[in-house]
């Protein structure tokens, strides 16, 4: 028997708190629960069909089930899941990480993008003996307290400024500042001597998709370089995403300290911290700042990862120039419909990310992001979904295109905003 979503949501109520494991998961009336991927597409359970534009909301730059990944992982399921030793597959993905990121020196493998973040923070205040970490309003950089103050992502979704059960002590040392603005930065670091570090979402990709100014990010690096203070650039989503070496590459800076995650395991547990030498070793057991993990390194997720890097640098030069003109003409049709049809709007996009916003004002911030018309947007959303289009169900995420999308995908979606503007200029 075909359980309906709605039946199969009715029953994960029962188990699962809200219905879901994650908050971005959730959207009304119900989520549909997916039972099979490939390529372009995810199918439900009641089998309609999706071309799926969330794409584990940026993990799959390559697409659901890519064939090199599969035959790796299947590979090294033959030989075992998880050994809790050293292993050298662990040396040569480290060495492709380094390889892609001339900031870094040394890689230090975890599970999550909020264990990397978690981490990165700890080491800036190892190596600086300060507290205080500077972060920018809109940037997610996972569910741990430190930073889970203004964050994007579903703490914005959900309206949530600072989480209940977070602790008033520790978001103290935590201080935010608009992104986009370097004068607030300067404010900032004049009255506080005590900050530890400055993390950033070079590419804000978790409050919809806000692009930093010219200079935005060359400033902060002076200004960090200026005052001693390591500067984290949380390329979880960015990573290998915007090109093969990350946003950092893009816009040329070097950070201190870099955080991995998604798009380097392709749908695949794993992420990363990495920087210069002399942060790297301050971690445990040669240093005493302290990080640990059971799974980390596994190497079922590093199979994954390796292989997702390799696929990458082997395809490089056609992946990112197909998806930036993918993402081009999708944004500059995207954009004669909603002018044609008189909806304020203004539309976001770098390499294969794009968001629309439908508001009058250009979108450069965590406010003016919260100022457009969420109300509109979910419109959009439900009409999509209605269609079988699948982008995440949030305002304040991204609409990312993979490897897998086909000139043939993008015709279709294309006729479903069409149709979707339609109801929200209605």
């Amino acid at each position: 028997m075909i359980l309906t979503n709605l039946q199969l949501f009715s029953e994960s109520k029962k188990v699962i708190p809200s219905g879901v494991n994650s908050p971005v998961r959730y959207f009304e009336p119900y989520p549909f629960f997916t039972k099979n991927s490939n390529g372009a597409y995810i199918w439900d359970e009641e089998n309609k069909k999706y071309i799926d534009f969330c794409n584990g909301y940026g993990a799959l730059l390559l697409g659901h089930r890519r064939k090199e990944i599969i035959q790796a992982v299947s590979k090294q399921i033959a030989r075992g899941t998880l050994y809790c030793t050293p292993t050298k597959s662990e040396i040569e993905l480290s060495k492709l990480i380094i390889g892609n990121y001339p900031s870094i020196d040394k890689v230090r493998l975890v599970n999550t993008g909020g264990e990397a973040t978690m981490t990165a923070i700890r080491l800036a205040r190892g190596f600086t003996k300060k507290k205080k970490i500077i972060k920018f309003e809109g940037c997610y950089h996972g569910a741990h307290d430190s930073v889970l103050v203004k964050a994007g992502s579903g703490s914005a979704h959900n309206g949530i400024s600072v989480s209940d059960g977070g602790l008033d002590e520790v978001s103290k040392n935590t201080l935010v500042v608009q992104y986009n603005n370097v004068q607030d930065l300067e404010q900032t670091l004049r009255k506080n001597k005590d900050v530890a570090g400055v993390i950033v979402e070079p590419v804000l990709a978790n409050m919809g998709l806000i692009l930093p100014t010219s200079n935005f990010l060359s400033e902060i690096r002076k200004i960090t370089k200026e005052n001693d203070i390591p500067l984290i650039f949380d390329e979880v989503v960015t990573g290998f995403r915007i090109s093969s070496g990350g946003a950092q590459k893009h816009f040329r800076i070097r950070p201190d300290i870099t955080t991995l995650g998604k798009a380097l395991g392709n749908g695949f547990t794993i992420a990363a911290v990495g920087g210069r030498k002399e942060i790297m070793d301050l971690l445990s057991p040669g240093g005493k700042v302290y990080q640990a993990s059971t799974f980390a390194g596994n190497p079922v997720s590093v199979s994954a990862a390796i292989s997702s890097i390799k696929t990458i640098n082997k395809i490089k030069n056609k992946l990112y120039s197909k998806l930036e003109k993918y993402t081009l003409r999708f944004t500059r049709s995207l954009d004669d419909m909603a002018t044609d049809l008189k909806i304020p709007h203004q539309i976001n996009s770098i390499s294969s990310m794009f968001q629309i916003f439908f508001t009058t004002e250009p979108v450069v911030n965590y406010q003016t992001s919260k100022n457009a018309d969420s109300k509109k947007f979910q419109k959009l959303f439900r009409s999509l979904l209605r269609q079988g289009i699948f982008i995440a169900p949030s305002q304040f995420e991204v609409v990312f295109l993979s490897d897998s999308h086909t000139s043939a995908d993008l015709n279709r979606t294309l006729d479903a905003y069409e149709v979707a503007l339609k109801s929200v200029k209605n």
